[in-house]
């Protein structure tokens, strides 16, 4: 893998460049820092970069380590670039402010509350408009799961506002989709893709999420009948999750979300999706292998099931090394086995700690995700799917009536080969990731 792959969610931050004095003052301060905190491979990460590592860590004792005069050789502006693309400047106010105000120069810890202060608002409004929906769609019978955002803020950490949330995510059942969409709409919100009825019912079959925006916002809202779109050949059994759901209070409302094993993998697939972009993924999957009566036997065997072993080790390997999660030795029967976990491990947190990043609809994002799948049938498939499987690009690029419609395999297949033809920098058109 040679670089980094950039999301919607993380292509607005990027870390900026150390100047000449800053880079020789960093160094000398990294040598002083917690060597077990940082990439064990490649390159030495930047001060700002183990730094931001201790902060979040599952060990927070680790930033009592921290020397008293980082204060003088941190590039704090860089340190809150880098927290804010990986989406952890909560997590690191509240460590920063733990350690008093002489943690940070007295304008950057201003920064940083700022920042707090800006998300603890958006999660009261997040907050807020989720019980609305929850109430309106309880009213009509419909069962819909939140899961992700405020709701793993107040589960996993116990605060609302110590992870940055951007939307609501609600998993729903497909058959109550239609309902579900309207009873929305009546609250305000409009869907962001407009499809005609054939159109409509393809995506039902190769998409996943019918995304919403709202006066307040856009992107504020998600219903997910599956957990990826089809293509990436991971079937997920929603009916599953649905039954094995646990009740959780989120502002005080009671509400269903995945169980936490189920957690793991969803959130595993999410972060891999994403090629792992942003740190604040591995902190909730670090949250999450806290629990001491998480039933690892179970997650293994379902991951073993649907072909995505590799994917949870990777996870696991890099919230391990990067965040000192804790993996009991149930989970490490197979773990330290897989040799190609470990070298896409260290290839993803050499290039996380360089801040390299890429575009994940390139011919080697898709690669990546074929090499991801331990199972030869299960890459065969993803590949087939992902040739054949039209979506939002081929409806706008052709437009054929509803008769046609799976004449759209064609138009597919036939802009595939002209991005070859046309060189390897070309993008695939997929739905949305």
């Amino acid at each position: 893998m040679n670089r980094r792959f950039s999301t919607a969610e993380d292509r607005s931050h990027h870390p900026g460049v150390v100047s000449p004095v800053t880079a020789s003052q960093s160094q000398k301060a990294a040598a002083e820092l917690p060597s077990n905190i940082a990439p064990t491979t490649g390159a030495s990460p930047g001060t700002e970069w183990k730094l931001l590592l201790a902060a979040i860590s599952a060990s927070p004792e680790k930033v009592d380590a921290w020397p008293g005069r980082l204060q003088q050789n941190v590039d704090w502006p860089k340190l809150l670039r880098l927290a804010d693309h990986h989406g952890v400047s909560s997590l690191l106010y509240q460590r920063v402010f733990r350690r008093g105000d002489s943690a940070a120069p007295a304008e950057r810890f201003e920064a940083l509350r700022r920042r707090h202060d800006i998300n603890v608002h958006k999660c009261l409004f997040l907050t807020r408009e989720l019980v609305r929906v929850l109430d309106a769609l309880d009213s009509l019978g419909i069962e819909v799961m939140p899961y992700k955002g405020v709701v793993l803020s107040e589960t996993l950490y116990g605060d609302m506002a110590l992870r940055q949330s951007g939307d609501r995510d609600l998993l729903v059942d497909a058959s109550n989709l239609p309902r579900t969409k309207k009873s929305v709409c009546q609250l305000g919100y409009t869907p962001r893709l407009a499809l005609s009825e054939a159109a409509e019912r393809a995506y039902m079959r190769s998409g996943y999420e019918c995304t919403f925006d709202h006066a307040s916002g856009r992107n504020l809202l998600e219903l997910q009948w599956a957990l990826q779109p089809n293509f990436y050949s991971v079937d997920f059994d929603l009916s599953g999750v649905f039954r094995r759901a646990v009740t959780v209070s989120v502002a005080g409302r009671q509400a269903k979300t995945p169980s936490p094993e189920d957690l793991l993998l969803i959130l595993s697939l999410h972060a891999a999706k994403h090629v792992w972009g942003r740190l604040i993924w591995l902190c909730d999957i670090a949250q999450i292998t806290q629990r001491p009566d998480l039933n690892w036997d179970w997650i293994t065997s379902q991951a073993k099931a649907l072909g995505i072993e590799r994917i949870m080790h990777v996870t696991l390997l890099l919230a391990k090394s990067l965040l000192g999660a804790e993996i009991p030795s149930s989970a490490n029967r197979t773990l330290w086995a897989d040799a190609a976990s470990h070298a896409l491990a260290d290839n993803i947190r050499i290039e996380m700690a360089s801040g390299v990043s890429g575009n994940v609809g390139s011919f080697d994002y898709f690669r990546l995700m074929m090499r991801l799948r331990e199972r030869r049938a299960d890459r065969l498939r993803f590949l087939r799917r992902l040739t054949f499987t039209a979506g939002p690009g081929e409806w706008e690029a052709v437009q054929l009536p509803a008769r046609l419609f799976p004449l759209y395999r064609v138009v597919r297949l036939g802009r595939l080969t002209a991005r070859l033809f046309r060189g390897r920098s070309g993008t695939i058109s997929a739905p949305p990731l």
